[in-house]
């Protein structure tokens, strides 16, 4: 799919060659390449291949260099491809932290949801990415959002997780942080309840620990 330029402000001169120079630098992670095509005057928000944004692309390729560029440049940290990832969902859910802090620092809305309706802190919990954990909740992306399948970031953590070191981590962190312990899944089952029944006895003596 070629890109378009559909979202540039009117006042800005959007050169064609430039755009679909960007999306390809972006692409492969060349920096240089993303800068020279934004001087030049590619659109930021044209849409590639499966609806991504350069941002999304050079996310999605983990080329943070090339991601940082584009949101220094204004790039929206929000714009979503066509499986409704944005640079913030995925860099939330994949771990790169890189990536992330800089989404948070240009204005990434963190009550965003992805296709599964969940925010990027319930797969970083799932993945136990424990510094990815961390910069979620210090960015106070909401703790007990229930997502489609009706779990919270604590239930991913304990239902997908195997109890080992970093997901004991990621639930005393989330604990820690307020999450909320009582809240079941749809066969009204509690993260507690899970860890038991995995025998997750780590898991359980976070959910059994004394907070103030």
């Amino acid at each position: 799919m070629s890109p378009t330029a559909t979202t540039a402000p009117a006042s800005k001169r959007v050169d064609p060659a430039a755009t679909a120079r960007l999306h390809v630098a972006a692409l492969t992670g060349d920096v240089d390449g993303v800068r020279r095509a934004i001087a030049d005057g590619a659109d930021l928000e044209s849409r590639g291949a499966h609806g991504r944004t350069p941002l999304v692309a050079a996310t999605k390729n983990r080329h943070a260099a090339s991601a940082i560029a584009l949101l220094d440049a204004g790039a929206d940290p929000n714009a979503k491809d066509d499986l409704q990832d944005s640079a913030f969902l995925y860099a939330g859910a994949e771990g790169f932290d890189d990536i992330l802090r800089a989404t948070l620092r240009h204005g990434a809305d963190v009550t965003s949801l992805n296709r599964y309706g969940g925010t990027a802190l319930i797969p970083a919990s799932e993945h136990a990415h424990v510094s990815t954990v961390a910069i979620l909740i210090d960015a106070r992306v909401p703790l007990d959002v229930v997502n489609k399948s009706g779990w919270t970031a604590l239930l991913e953590a304990v239902v997908l997780g195997d109890g080992d070191a970093p997901h004991v981590e990621t639930v005393r962190r989330l604990l820690d942080a307020g999450a909320d312990p009582s809240i079941a899944d749809f066969d009204h089952v509690t993260p507690r309840q899970h860890a038991v029944n995995r025998g997750q006895t780590a898991v359980v003596a976070e959910f059994d620990r004394p907070r103030r």
